[in-house]
């Protein structure tokens, strides 16, 4: 009786084995991240002084027109005196006096501008209209964002294409970084990395980054 019972005991404990079996769900393999859609060629970042022709060695130079005008001043200075008309010398003297105050003041503090610079290849199978794109700055030293700078460029990439994508702004990559001056070494301590954001397609359907 016992060696019926128990295998009476082990046919149920099999069936009960099958039937919960049976009952779970397959477990499919984990579906892989989609790659992104935008291939990253390079990026880069300058600082560009501001309207430095107008003024390149930061000090007034006379040009040919100033050169010019002053020579033909000071004949009229010269015909005035020789012709007794001392009072028209003397304004001509004065105007002349005017203008080189003018010329001699100093110049205004230099301004810069950064020009940011994202070279990027359609990796997918449908033409782009429009990238959303972040230019991150970290700390190299202890991983903390300083700076983040946020970019739309509105061209269009067709599959397999490249295309560089440039953005001109006051805004520098971190605080620390002047606008005012130059610093060689303000690039130091700094950790760079574009984030893709958003891709329109043509289509009309959109990628985002998760």
């Amino acid at each position: 009786m016992k060696t019926l019972a128990l295998c009476c005991l082990t046919l149920r404990l099999s069936l009960l084995l099958w039937v919960s079996a049976a009952a779970a769900p397959a477990q499919s393999p984990a579906s892989p991240a989609p790659s992104d859609p935008v291939a990253v060629l390079k990026y880069s970042w300058v600082k560009e002084r501001i309207n430095w022709e107008g003024d390149p060695f930061g000090g007034p130079v006379e040009n040919f027109e100033d050169m010019r005008r002053r020579q033909a001043d000071q004949r009229r200075v010269e015909r005035a005196r020789a012709g007794g008309n001392t009072a028209e010398a003397a304004k001509v003297e004065r105007e002349m006096r005017s203008e080189q105050v003018i010329k001699s003041r100093a110049p205004a503090a230099p301004r810069y501008a950064f020009h940011y610079k994202i070279s990027v290849r359609n990796a997918g199978q449908k033409a782009i209209k429009e990238l959303d794109w972040d230019y991150v700055f970290f700390d190299a030293t202890t991983g903390q964002e300083l700076g983040r700078r946020e970019f739309t460029g509105v061209e269009k990439i067709a599959p397999g294409k490249s295309k560089e994508l440039s953005f001109m702004t006051s805004s520098p990559p971190v605080r620390r970084i002047s606008v005012q001056s130059l610093d060689k070494n303000e690039r130091e301590g700094l950790r760079e990395q574009v984030v893709l954001v958003r891709v329109l397609y043509e289509d009309g359907t959109v990628w985002r980054q998760r």
